[in-house]
């Protein structure tokens, strides 16, 4: 996908991304202290920070984040989000160039994002920005597609009106996650994890994908009815479970 359309694709979807997209479990903090040694005292790059989800994970961790984002919208609602973190630094930057000086930072990261990044430009700008023995953190919450029918009926959804849903699924990087490892090892660990919504969040949660029609488009209309008509036959007590499998990648590059 051209960097212009992965960077521009989100920048009508930032308020419903503020609100509605779920956060990180706490055993991938944990998981990064015990096997990468991951200290408050560590520089960290977030690339692709976006909103400041899982850069506001790190800054609660004490750590100096620079949270490196290419997309002005996304980059502003970050800004936002994280003002009360003297620590956080805003940059207006990709994964292929960071802007980052070289040797810089003790880890890399990037959270639902690196399946827009390419994978060639953005390990060798990795590597010029970590000191030595500096780490690389890929994480996803890849949501769950058929382990109960509300996630069953979700994903055909997706496949009905998604505009480029099976293209750009994240499912796809993960697969080839090595190439931003190659030929350095790496760890992977897997979490589970779950948001309960009620309707308003689930359609903003839904609203907040890249890959579904916006308002203006044709399909718009229908698409919220067979959301509305999916929630209304799944949830329990005004409430819908959306379950996740959180994917952890990490390993040193430099």
């Amino acid at each position: 996908m051209p960097a212009s359309n992965a960077t521009s694709r989100f920048s009508d979807r930032v308020e419903n991304y503020v609100r509605h997209r779920p956060s990180y479990p706490p055993q991938v903090i944990d998981t990064l202290k015990q096997e990468c040694g991951l200290k408050p005292a560590h520089v960290i790059a977030d690339i692709a920070s976006g909103t400041g989800i899982w850069t506001r994970v790190l800054l609660e961790n004490g750590n100096q984040v620079f949270g490196v984002e290419p997309n002005r919208d996304m980059r502003l609602a970050g800004e936002r989000r994280l003002a009360d973190f003297s620590t956080f630094r805003s940059v207006a930057g990709s994964a292929e160039a960071t802007t980052l000086p070289d040797h810089s930072v003790d880890f890399v990261t990037a959270a639902q994002a690196a399946h827009w990044f390419d994978r060639e430009l953005a390990r060798r700008e990795f590597v010029r920005v970590l000191k030595p023995g500096g780490w690389l953190v890929l994480l996803w919450n890849e949501r769950r597609k058929d382990s109960t029918a509300f996630l069953r009926d979700y994903e055909q959804l997706l496949l009905t009106y998604g505009t480029d849903y099976k293209e750009v699924r994240h499912e796809y990087t993960t697969l080839v996650i090595h190439e931003f490892f190659d030929p350095a090892p790496f760890e992977k660990r897997v979490f589970p994890m779950r948001q309960e919504l009620d309707y308003a969040g689930l359609e903003g949660r839904l609203l907040s994908s890249s890959y579904v029609p916006g308002p203006d488009h044709p399909n718009h209309a229908a698409m919220l009815r067979e959301l509305r008509r999916i929630f209304d036959e799944h949830a329990v007590q005004g409430s819908i479970a959306v379950e996740y499998e959180t994917r952890l990648y990490f390993g040193q590059l430099a």
